[in-house]
């Protein structure tokens, strides 16, 4: 039985010692342990497979951790965690405990930089390359972006920034979106590895010098250099950008990605490296559907994914669902994703309104914008975005929605914790952040059916507003089939107890039922955080001897501060308690184990009252 050559590797440095030909019996290795693993533990699986060789070779050729690798989103650095002593904790990926499943500099030091959103690396990388000329240190800083996150603003403010420095610095675009081309052949593979030598490199110096003394000649002789890279490839728009523009190339071909990035190592100033992956690469499920297989729970490699079916609604679904009713009763209704079609539950919304639907791609501070275009001209754009994502769009929230007063709807998923991916993609502060904002309508609800109806009351409203809701199944409340709003700013008693009332938002009002019962309490499910029930609000504080406010987001600034402000603006004082996520960064985990660390479960949040010592009638 031949020996594996990925038992022999516990950090890059190993893998520095094999021969190149061994190089694609590893990448067939590693790709098959990545396929058992994930399956085993669920993850990103797609994008971590097309990856494969690109992680082999640039770990080969680069003095990792001394240089420095900085992964893009980093959904994609499964075989660079793998490769870089962490195989072994591949069994608790994205577990309790166990690894992230994205970058973090405290994980390791060969994770140069925490990743999770997208569109950073290039800054990141930029950044490390200035400090390593400050230094007077000869390491390398080298950006690997997906071809999705160079949509972004932020990949191209970096870009136009590095390529005035002469710094050198590496971007890496791992093209994935396409299958390789004809024009990624023999032919456009000898050109990269032309381009990125010396001699290219060299050749390029002399006649720029030379040509420097007659412009016009230097001119003709540049156009003349674009048309031919032009011809074969897209390099023109990095290239003006400042960048030595390099391929694209077979970013499975281990001998030219050694190879080219070899000379590329040795040349000065910015380089930019195209590499054409395939997602799922080498798992044939996931070849044929890579969007299917982009992020996967456990499953059996040899059966493969079944397609979910049953089950009760997810909140995603219910506004799926709702945005199709939406738009049938409405033309007015637009649909907008920063290129989370799939994720927002958005798929049959695009397939029945094709015209009514807009990708923006990741562009979270366009599509904000964008939408408030569309209102000005009397279009009612519906913003499907997580909570995380909005962060990225905050200044275009306020200046360009809300300053203006605009019927934008944002539909915001994932809000509060999101278990297996972590705190770079918690919905933790929305809230927070939402409510100081002024002119916003901002609602939770706490099942599926008011969820149903808190996106009408939303979409009607004649101003920016927010629904949030979180990953997953609600309860299972029986929804209803029509349009039917709440009036705006009113909340509902659920519960009549006594002493204790829980005021709760969103997915807490079903653990506050549950932990009402072994107390006695009142619940007021709220719907709204803003505007507040004052009413509801009064009536609880004037008739309980104790207010606990509950909610899934960080609790500083968050609901509960809001009804404290409310209670203190009517002249009313009780005793309070404030539930909600502690002020720190939440872990990755399962969802369930995470709410009861943080003591929002039903036995938490009954352990809490307690722990107050209020007396309770008997």
């Amino acid at each position: 039985m031949t020996a594996s050559l990925l038992d022999r590797i516990d950090s890059p440095a190993d893998l520095r010692g094999f021969a190149p030909d061994d190089l694609p019996k590893l990448a067939a290795e590693l790709r098959d342990f990545l396929v058992e693993s994930v399956a085993r533990t669920g993850g990103h699986l797609a994008s971590n497979l097309g990856a494969v060789e690109l992680t082999i070779a640039l770990h080969y050729v680069f003095d990792t951790p001394a240089d420095r690798i900085v992964w893009d989103v980093g959904h994609q650095s499964y075989a660079h965690k793998i490769l870089t002593g962490r195989r072994a904790a591949m069994a608790g990926l994205r577990q309790g405990g166990g690894i992230a499943g994205f970058p973090r500099r405290a994980e390791s030091a060969y994770d140069a930089f925490g990743t999770g959103h997208s569109s950073t690396s290039i800054s990141a990388a930029l950044g490390m390359a200035e400090a390593f000329r400050q230094t007077g240190s000869n390491q390398r800083a080298v950006a690997v972006i997906g071809d999705g996150a160079m949509t972004a603003g932020m990949a191209f403010e970096a870009l136009n920034n590095a390529g005035a420095t002469n710094l050198p610095l590496l971007v890496v675009l791992n093209d994935n979106d396409m299958s390789i081309s004809p024009n990624v052949g023999a032919l456009n593979n000898y050109l990269a590895r032309l381009m990125s030598g010396r001699f290219y490199a060299a050749a390029r110096r002399a006649g720029e010098k030379v040509l420097s003394v007659a412009p016009p000649i230097r001119e003709l002789a540049k156009r003349a250099e674009e048309h031919v890279k032009g011809m074969v490839t897209p390099g023109t728009l990095f290239e003006e950008f400042g960048f030595n523009y390099i391929g694209p190339i077979d970013g499975h071909d281990l001998d030219v990605l050694v190879e080219t990035l070899s000379n590329i190592r040795k040349l000065s100033g910015p380089q930019f490296l195209h590499v054409v992956t395939r997602k799922g690469k080498g798992y044939t499920p996931a070849e044929t559907n890579p969007c299917l297989y982009h992020g996967v729970a456990r499953f059996d490699p040899a059966a493969g994914l079944a397609e979910k079916s049953g089950g009760a609604p997810t909140y995603t679904q219910v506004f799926g669902d709702w945005l199709c009713d939406m738009a049938a009763a409405d033309a007015r209704l637009v649909a907008i994703t920063p290129a989370m079609r799939e994720g927002s539950g958005m798929v049959r919304f695009s397939q029945d309104y094709p015209k009514r639907y807009f990708d923006v791609g990741i562009a979270e501070q366009h599509a904000l914008t964008y939408a408030a275009g569309l209102a000005c001209e009397g279009v009612k754009p519906v913003v499907a975005i997580y909570s995380t994502f909005l962060q990225r769009a905050y200044d275009q929230l306020i200046h360009d929605v809300a300053l203006q007063n605009l019927p934008v709807m944002l539909a915001i998923d994932r809000a509060g914790l999101v278990g297996a991916d972590g705190p770079t993609h918690a919905g933790s502060f929305d809230l927070g952040f939402l409510r100081c904002v002024p002119n916003m309508l901002i609602a939770a609800p706490s099942d599926e059916n008011e969820c149903r109806r808190l996106l009408t009351t939303a979409f009607l409203h004649d101003g920016p507003s927010a629904v949030r809701y979180p990953r997953g199944s609600g309860p299972g409340t029986a929804i209803e089939t029509d349009l039917a709003p709440f009036e705006i700013g009113k909340g509902v008693l659920r519960r009549r107890g006594r002493d204790v009332a829980f005021v709760a938002f969103g997915s807490l009002v079903a653990p506050a039922l549950e932990a009402a019962e072994t107390l006695d309490a009142s619940v007021a499910d709220m719907r709204f955080v803003k505007p507040l029930d004052r009413a509801l609000l009064r009536e609880l504080a004037e008739t309980h001897r104790l207010l606990v406010t509950l909610e899934e987001n960080a609790v500083a600034a968050g609901a509960g501060a809001g009804v404290a402000e409310a209670l203190a603006d009517m002249g009313l004082s009780v005793p309070m308690l404030h539930l909600g996520l502690p002020d720190t960064f939440i872990e990755h985990g399962d969802p369930k184990t995470l709410l009861a660390a943080c003591g929002l479960d039903a036995a938490g949040i009954a352990a809490a009252v307690k722990l107050r010592e209020l007396p309770i009638s008997e």
